[in-house]
């Protein structure tokens, strides 16, 4: 059982490390747009999210995919301003209602660009095991666990900002993603491979 705290607290840990920030990043531009009612929607995208990021740390940590870590380094964030980028022009358009399908899948895509970035210190913490398996498992978990978390974060502050403080959801998504955008471009400059 210790083995399993060990594991997901680190999942839970690569998620809420506010040092490494671009993984809740991701998160609030993946779930700003939604309210409360449409969770079911919402906990399908960060789970995929999550299925994507799994599957790519299962293929590189056995040495099925192997990619160049500055150039993961630098799709991540373009993941994130892409993600953001698409709420600002979809803002208040219902968009995310019609196209629940390229969102999906989008989301399970950019959850195995996020994965590749994590995959070398996920290998050399489990180089000493032969069945990587349930590890990966139980990171899983804790990554799934931590992703809920942060979404319901957002949530309940888009409830409080559009009830109480009387946003409108269209401008709540335009600002959290543009602030989003902001906040990422530095991260695209500093990570740019060419």
């Amino acid at each position: 059982m210790s083995d399993f705290w060990f594991y997901f607290k680190i999942g839970l840990d690569h998620v809420l490390d506010y040092t490494a920030y671009d993984h809740v990043l991701f998160l609030i531009v993946l779930s700003v747009p939604y309210v409360f009612k449409d969770w079911r929607r919402v906990l399908l995208m960060v789970t995929l999210f999550t299925l994507g990021h799994t599957t790519s740390l299962l293929l590189a940590v056995y040495d099925v995919v192997r990619i160049n870590r500055g150039l993961i380094e630098f799709l991540i964030p373009v993941t994130i301003f892409i993600a953001a980028l698409y709420n600002v022009f979809t803002a208040g358009r219902g968009a995310h209602k019609d196209k629940l399908g390229v969102l999906l899948i989008t989301a399970l895509f950019f959850g195995l660009i996020h994965g590749l970035g994590f995959s070398g210190f996920f290998e050399q913490l489990t180089a000493h095991l032969s069945n990587k398996l349930l590890p990966l498992a139980e990171f899983a978990l804790g990554i799934e666990a931590a992703q809920i978390i942060i979404t319901l974060i957002v949530l309940i502050i888009g409830f409080i900002c559009q009830t109480i403080f009387r946003f409108s959801r269209r401008d709540w998504v335009m600002f959290i993603s543009a602030v989003v955008i902001g906040m990422v471009i530095p991260m695209l400059i500093a990570n740019y491979p060419w």
